[in-house]
């Protein structure tokens, strides 16, 4: 029972210096986050810290982890559910991920507003790799059960997932920087319209893409209220002013 309360009382310390280091990568960006910074926040000496990260590289690695872990656990159950055909598991896939961040849709933006500086770029791109490791085998498993369904016809599906995670990811740096667009002084109704309208028409893009890439049937993988959620979007950053 101790070893069970101090491995509990480990992991809780751990967490609190990585919400500290998330905080402050948030804030005022991972290049300019020092390990001071980290004790400052919490009251702590560097003993402490040293205790469960040896460098600030480390706490890099535990925040990355902790996101691969947070962000695998909802996307399992679909993955797992032997009732659901290939096509219904990658929709349920793109569904989870949607609904996570539609969820927090305020937090997000003023995340995106921060992650796509220079000073997150190390970061980013190490969250980014970190993403495609995790979730390429999770993919090809859904792309596998689809080639034997019949209903994707691609001949590289030990590949497909690496190559839909970097078309997702390209998808996602293009729709960030549109959005992030609306935060100038002045955004008339017109241009706002335009984000609107080349949001989802990259949408569209990266998705037939997709659908080439697993040879599935057109359309397929393509949601109806495209439009309707990139709407959605543009109205939570408009109610969401940069600070």
């Amino acid at each position: 029972m101790a070893r069970t309360v101090k491995e509990h009382e480990h992991t809780a310390k751990r967490n609190e210096i990585l919400n500290a280091a998330q905080l402050l990568i948030f804030s005022k960006g991972y290049e300019r986050m020092t390990i001071k910074d980290i004790l400052a926040h919490l009251k702590i000496s560097s003993g402490a810290f040293y205790h469960y990260f040896d460098s600030k590289q480390a706490v890099l690695e535990g925040f990355i982890e902790r996101i691969q872990e947070e962000t695998e656990k909802p996307l399992l159950p679909i993955l797992n559910d032997p009732h659901l055909s290939a096509i219904e598991k990658l929709l349920g896939f793109f569904g989870t991920l949607d609904s996570l961040r539609t969820a927090h849709k305020a937090k997000v933006i003023q995340l995106l507003r921060v992650w796509y500086t220079d000073e997150n770029a190390i970061v980013r791109q190490k969250v980014d790799e970190a993403v495609r490791e995790q979730r390429a085998p999770l993919l090809e498993e859904i792309v596998r059960q689809g080639v034997q369904e019949g209903v994707f016809s691609t001949p590289y599906p030990a590949q497909a997932g690496e190559v839909i995670l970097s078309l997702l990811q390209g998808m996602g740096n293009t729709h960030a920087k549109l959005l992030l667009s609306l935060d100038q002084e002045v955004v008339t109704k017109n241009y706002e319209q335009r984000c609107i309208e080349e949001i989802t028409s990259t949408y569209a893009a990266y998705m037939s893409a997709i659908e080439r890439v697993l040879g599935s049937p057109p359309n397929s993988l393509q949601r109806p209220d495209a439009v309707e959620a990139v709407k959605m979007w543009v109205t939570a950053q408009q109610a969401s002013p940069p600070d």
